[in-house]
């Protein structure tokens, strides 16, 4: 399929772009079942799709394509009855019409505006008939569909999130600050702030940690549970800023969520703060809030 991209491969990406309504896609038999994974990638990735039973349409559910659509009608023979009556539809409303078939000279492709030609190959079977070879490349001709109209709509992780907020593949593809605690739960203290205020603060909030900031309050440092330890000899004689960790590992809020987890796991901590462009924090991610999602 690489090597033999059909001709009209590029035509018929512009003609999905430039449709102001679905992208339908039919076929009957194995045809059918991929007609409806290629819908569902295509819907999934920005481009509105669904399927129509052939069988169905020729019932009703012709009333489903409309001329602000583009028809996807898939083949092998090109000789498909059961799509005759989806053929003389989209003719008749001048709906433009993609045909996918090995066999240029059928009855589809002929019908077709473009023409989606599968490459002439024998099917994987031992009888030689059963859809297999054929079905394979028709599936991949759809992603490949699915994926250049993805590269020309400039279709993004965020995007992809919008049609995926369900599961493990959804939490993947949160952002840090959809997980994070806010700003206002966080505690922040000066430079200054004696230490039995620190851990007041500490307590108060039930981080285990502290967020020291300087006067325009850009963070200058953390204070861990693991910096209290380390300097447990003559603790409440210091300030927040002789105990803090100066440069603590930050994490941008559009960050995906995924990411930060595996800062974490890098950097061997359970919570990283969360902060802007101009390094104020503004929120703090904890890995149990990871967990909990689902990312591990």
């Amino acid at each position: 399929m690489a090597e033999n991209l059909p001709g009209d491969f590029f035509a018929a990406v512009e003609a999905m772009l430039a449709c102001r309504g679905r992208v339908i896609l039919s076929g009957i038999g194995k045809s059918g079942h991929v007609a409806r994974k290629i819908a569902a990638t295509l819907a999934s990735t920005g481009t509105p799709a669904q399927f129509v039973h052939p069988a169905e349409a020729s019932h009703g559910d012709l009333g489903m394509v409309t001329n602000a659509d583009v028809c996807i009608l898939i083949s092998n023979s090109g000789e498909t009855a059961e799509l005759g009556d989806l053929i003389q539809h989209a003719r008749r409303f001048s709906i433009p019409l993609i045909g996918i078939s090995k066999n240029p000279d059928s009855t589809l492709m002929r019908a077709a505006d473009l023409r989606l030609t599968l490459p002439n190959e024998p099917e994987a079977c031992t009888i030689g008939m059963a859809p297999t070879t054929s079905t394979t490349l028709t599936l991949a001709l759809g992603d490949a569909l699915a994926v250049a109209l993805m590269e020309q709509r400039g279709f993004l992780h965020e995007h992809f999130r919008v049609f995926h907020p369900g599961g493990k593949l959804g939490a993947r593809l949160a952002q840090v600050h959809q997980l994070m605690h806010e700003a206002d739960e966080l505690p922040l203290v000066g430079r200054s702030t004696p230490m039995q205020e620190v851990l007041l603060a500490m307590t108060g909030k039930g981080f285990g940690l502290a967020c020291v900031v300087d006067g325009e309050g850009r963070l200058a440092g953390v204070i861990s549970d693991g910096d209290i330890r380390r300097n447990i000899d003559g603790l409440m004689a210091r300030t927040a800023g002789e105990v803090a960790t100066r440069t603590p590992k930050t994490v941008p809020p559009e960050m995906l969520a995924a990411e930060a987890l595996a800062v974490m796991n890098d950097r061997k901590v359970t919570a990283l703060v969360v902060v802007d462009g101009d390094g104020r924090p503004v929120g703090l991610l904890r890995l149990h809030v990871l967990l909990k999602a689902g990312l591990a």
